[in-house]
């Protein structure tokens, strides 16, 4: 018995094979990403492109699959390109300690891109990449200063709510004239202790939630290719 035994049960075969001749890039590997990666490696996905250009912090442990005790210092495409093999030795990952901004210049066709990048220029960065290259992609949202997954949505850009990620993007779509995207995001209010310096609080059970959503979405958008 194979491992993807229980997948093909529930998928078939004919997906099995489609999920396994994809490529997905995921762009940012750390409290979304890590769980939105977990999800397409055992899922089988067969070809993954990860960047990245941060190292694991011990302030990553409680939300990050990758940061643990014996990961910290390391970057986070390289920890998680070793735990993909280690779940499964035949994935294809390509793994880039970069930053990714309006400079990238990547030699890469992706069938799905999966955002989960904090830097608000590198979002919108990444959405004219895929665009100019007609690749589909879904954008996560703020999934700090949250504590409710029941109020985790997807939705076009155009019609997200709430989140003030969101409202910034909403702009500067419609400024600059961007299609329309989705999106994971929360309709819930952002809790309001943010430090000084910018630092929110946030929680394992939803960052994870928003990274299984977005590879749920980039899954269903393979399958029915």
């Amino acid at each position: 018995m194979d491992k993807l035994h229980r997948t093909r049960l529930l998928y078939g075969d004919a997906a099995v094979e489609k999920m396994h001749s994809a490529t997905v890039m995921v762009v940012g590997c750390g409290a979304v990403g890590s769980f939105a990666i977990e999800a397409l490696a055992r899922v089988g996905i067969g070809n993954l492109i990860l960047i990245d250009f941060d190292k694991i912090e011990e302030s990553n442990i409680n939300r990050q699959l990758f940061a643990l005790e014996s990961t910290c210092g390391l970057p986070k495409v390289d920890v998680a390109a070793a735990r993909i093999h280690d779940i499964n030795p035949d994935i294809n990952v390509v793994a880039l300690n970069m930053f990714f901004d309006k400079t990238t210049v990547l030699d890469m066709s992706p069938c799905f891109v999966i955002d989960a990048i904090d830097t608000l220029e590198s979002k919108v960065a990444l959405y004219k990449w895929c665009i100019a290259r007609n690749i589909r992609f879904i954008s996560s949202m703020g999934a700090a200063r949250k504590t409710d997954i029941s109020q985790i949505k997807i939705a076009k850009i155009s019609k997200t709510t709430v989140c003030p990620l969101a409202a910034k993007i909403r702009k500067i779509v419609r400024t600059e004239n961007l299609p329309d995207f989705d999106a994971v995001y929360s309709t819930e209010l952002p809790n309001e202790n943010v430090l000084p310096n910018r630092t929110f609080g946030s929680v394992v059970t939803v960052t994870g939630v928003f990274g299984l959503y977005a590879a749920n979405y980039a899954i269903q958008h393979i399958i029915n290719q």
